[in-house]
């Protein structure tokens, strides 16, 4: 399967934040999530395994009980049901891949 980036749809999520959609199946999901400078990502958790690579930007992100400033390069794991959530610290963008799907942002 191949997803050009032109063939994807931008989603604004409002308050400084937008998502494309990438591929995707019944077992995996990359989406790209863009963020202005002082965007948030609320505090949330969900059943599905999420790694985070940081493209750009820079984020303080808490996860459970930790909280570190991340930046390009860097990757973080959350398991299912995990709380966790950023602050946008300099406008950048975040690859997520998630297992199973996130059937809700297909849906939204």
């Amino acid at each position: 399967m191949f997803i050009f980036h032109k063939d994807t749809q931008l989603d604004d999520l409002g308050n400084g934040v937008t998502r494309r959609i990438l591929a995707h199946d019944g077992k995996m999901m990359a989406v790209e999530v863009m963020f202005e400078q002082g965007a948030i990502g609320p505090m949330h958790n969900h059943p599905h395994e999420q790694l985070t690579y940081v493209l750009s930007g820079e984020f303080e992100f808490t996860i459970g009980d930790e909280k570190h400033i991340v930046t390009a390069g860097d990757t973080l794991y959350k398991q299912p049901h995990i709380m966790h959530g950023c602050v946008c610290l300099k406008a950048g963008t975040l690859l997520d891949t998630f297992t199973p799907v996130r059937e809700d942002f297909l849906k939204a």
